[in-house]
């Protein structure tokens, strides 16, 4: 018996509803090249002690972080996560939560949200965080919405290199409203502030800066606050948690909206995901912001409890009054961050963050000794950097991942971003991987 117990009648009885004589009318849109023409050519079977063999064994091909060493970011960083972290999530009650609809039977999970957004607020410096969202870029795609509904006006101009998958998603996201998306120079590593005074106006809704940005440089934000706010634009401030261990938080420099990535809080590289959206706002946003809040309450005994408020998702209100409809909070990574924050605490955080910098500073000057290879920048940047190398990146990288060495990201990838080799520097990579590295650069340059 096959898998869909239909009977020929049955089929016949549909392609007749649907408005077709054949199942081969039916997907005529499909190009005959790739349509399956004959059964798979699958292996004879296993049993299932044979199977989990089989699937060990291709699972050793991949590179994980524990046979290899690994200076990549661009959004990504391969952070610690303490082991309380894991063992704490993965309780049954917390791994298996079902979304909090009904706040009576929900109070771990919504105060779980509350903490967290109670972190993120002190850890930024604003008024209002949402329950988290799918990740950086989505955060920042709801952020600019965000701005649009608020302004009533339809151009975003964004203030120096900002992570270029995040501009993707905004593309994306702002497409059907006919945004313009204005871009500006960044030729020195940074925002260039006179260029960006040229293309902000009356009709701009947001100016967007990336603190650190791209290249792991440090913006002039003070500055870019006031082009912003002279014409009633929103400041919408994109962040890497880590770094407000040592950076002034954005809303102390007049930052509206502060999204990021929360993937360094606690959470695993995984292939890319899930990850975490960071969302925080100021106050006299809080009916805009999108997603979910947990709010705190004291119910009819006069005990405290844990209640959704200001839930502006369409399944709670009228769709044409929703502010978004892609805004599910991730909560298992939110509870992670929350977890790795209550750890670390104010001087932990700080002192991840120092290692950051100061070893990504190591590294940057001991590069820079070897014939060729240079600072593109001159800026003072947190824990990534960027390289000219004296051959193409791509031949540094197959060279080096060979050697179980990530050197870093290609930027020719990226249009726009010009050339040379991104590479970040977390607070696990010791002195002895990081001399590694450059011997190892050194020696390719003799070739």
């Amino acid at each position: 018996m096959g898998f869909v117990p239909n009977t020929d009648e049955d089929r016949r009885e549909m392609l007749k509803a649907i408005g077709v004589s054949s199942f081969e009318e039916l997907i005529s849109d499909i190009p005959p090249e790739i349509r399956l023409k004959e059964d798979l050519k699958l292996p004879e079977p296993l049993s299932e002690y044979e199977v989990l063999k089989e699937l060990q064994s291709i699972s050793e091909k991949n590179l994980d972080l524990n046979h290899a060493i690994s200076f990549l970011g661009g959004g990504a960083y391969d952070h610690f996560v303490p082991s309380a972290v894991f063992t704490i999530i993965s309780r049954s009650e917390f791994y298996t939560a079902y979304t909090p609809y009904q706040a009576e039977v929900s109070q771990g999970t919504l105060q779980s949200i509350y903490e967290y957004q109670t972190m993120i607020c002190r850890l930024t410096g604003m008024d209002v965080a949402n329950a988290s969202m799918y990740d950086g870029g989505s955060a920042l795609a709801e952020a600019v919405l965000l701005a649009i509904g608020h302004t009533g006006r339809n151009e975003v101009v964004i203030a120096g290199p900002v992570n270029p998958n995040y501009l993707t998603v905004v593309r994306t996201y702002t497409h059907p409203r006919k945004a313009e998306v204005k871009l500006t120079k960044f030729d020195s590593g940074v925002c260039d502030i006179e260029d960006l005074k040229s293309k902000v106006n009356e009709k701009t809704a947001c100016v967007i800066v990336q603190q650190p940005n791209f290249f792991g440089n440090i913006e002039d934000v003070f500055e870019i606050e006031k082009v912003a706010h002279k014409v009633g634009a929103l400041f919408i401030v994109a962040i890497d948690p880590i770094s407000l261990g040592l950076l002034i938080p954005p809303g102390e420099y007049g930052a509206d909206v502060v999204v990021g990535e929360g993937q360094p809080l606690g959470i695993p590289l995984s292939f890319g995901g899930p990850y975490l959206g960071i969302f925080a706002v100021k106050e006299f946003l809080i009916r805009k912001i999108p997603g979910r809040l947990s709010g705190v309450t004291i119910d009819r005994d006069g005990e405290r409890g844990f209640t959704l408020t200001l839930q502006t998702r369409e399944q709670h209100i009228r769709r044409e009054k929703a502010t978004s409809n892609i805004c599910t909070n991730q909560g298992l990574m939110m509870l992670a961050a929350t977890v790795y924050m209550a750890l670390m605490g104010k001087q932990g955080l700080r002192e991840v963050a120092n290692l950051c910098l100061q070893k990504s500073h190591y590294l940057a000057e001991e590069i820079s000794k070897i014939e060729g290879f240079k600072l593109k920048y001159n800026q003072p940047f947190f824990k990534e950097f960027v390289v000219q190398t004296p051959m193409p990146v791509s031949k540094i990288k197959e060279k080096l991942q060979a050697k179980k060495i990530l050197p870093g990201i290609d930027l020719s990838k990226f249009d726009g971003y010009g050339d040379g080799l991104l590479i970040a520097v977390t607070e696990k990579r010791t002195k002895k991987e990081m001399d590694l590295f450059v011997d190892e650069l050194r020696n390719l340059v003799k070739g």
